[in-house]
C-alpha cells in the first residue's frame, strides 16, 4: 500500500515537472526568437506591472477609468477608457513621469469602462486572431503581441515589414475586428 501510495504520488510530482518543463522550453523559445534583448524583455514586463501599480495609486483613475499599459523595447501602448481628457491625461502624464525611454502612444478613449462582456468577447477576438496567425506560414507569431479592447486590435513587435503586413491583413479579415492599429517598429 505504501509502495502504491508513493509511486502516485511520484507520477503526480513528476507530471507537474513535465508541464512546468513544457512551459519553460515554450516560454524560453518565445524569448529566444524575440527580438529585444532578455534584458529587454524583463524590463518590458517589469515596465507592465510597475505603470499598472502606478495607476492603481490614483483613486480617481482606479475607480473611474479603464486603462492598461502594454511595453515593447521600452515604448508604452496605452489603451482603455476614461469617462474624460482630464483623467486620460492624468494616466498619460504618470507614465511620462516614470521616463521608460520610448514613445507613449496613447490610444486611450473617451468614454465609460467597457463591460464585462465587451473584454470577454475582446479575450476571444485575440484569440481568433492569433489562432488565424499560427496558419500564416510567413508569420512568425512569436514575435507579434495582440491585445484587444473594445474590438479594437492593437498588433506590436518587432518584425520585418513583411510580416508587420501579413500580421495587419490576418488581423483586419478577422471576424469581430473593428479597428486595426499597427504598433510594430520594423526591422530589415
Amino acid at each position: 500500500m505504501t509502495k502504491l501510495l508513493l509511486t502516485a504520488l511520484a507520477c503526480i510530482t513528476l507530471t507537474g515537472c513535465a508541464g512546468a518543463v513544457m512551459v519553460g522550453a515554450v516560454g524560453g523559445a518565445v524569448m529566444a526568437n524575440d527580438e529585444r534583448t532578455i534584458k529587454t524583455q524583463l524590463d518590458d514586463t517589469n515596465a507592465d506591472l510597475v505603470i499598472a501599480s502606478e495607476l492603481m495609486k490614483d483613486e480617481e483613475l482606479k475607480a473611474k477609468t479603464n486603462i492598461t499599459a502594454v511595453v515593447m523595447n521600452n515604448n508604452v501602448l496605452m489603451i482603455g477608457q476614461a469617462p474624460n481628457s482630464t483623467l486620460r491625461d492624468r494616466a498619460i502624464s504618470i507614465v511620462q513621469g516614470m521616463k521608460l525611454g520610448g514613445k507613449i502612444h496613447n490610444q486611450i478613449r473617451i468614454g465609460n469602462p467597457t463591460s464585462f462582456t465587451t473584454r470577454s468577447n475582446d479575450t476571444w477576438i485575440t484569440t481568433k486572431v492569433k489562432g488565424r496567425m499560427l496558419n500564416e506560414k510567413d508569420l512568425d507569431i512569436t514575435r507579434v503581441k495582440v491585445v484587444t479592447e473594445n474590438g479594437e486590435v492593437f498588433l506590436l513587435g518587432l518584425i520585418p515589414r513583411s510580416q508587420a503586413e501579413l500580421a495587419v491583413e490576418v488581423a483586419r479579415n478577422t471576424a469581430g475586428v473593428r479597428k486595426v492599429v499597427r504598433v510594430f517598429e520594423v526591422i530589415e
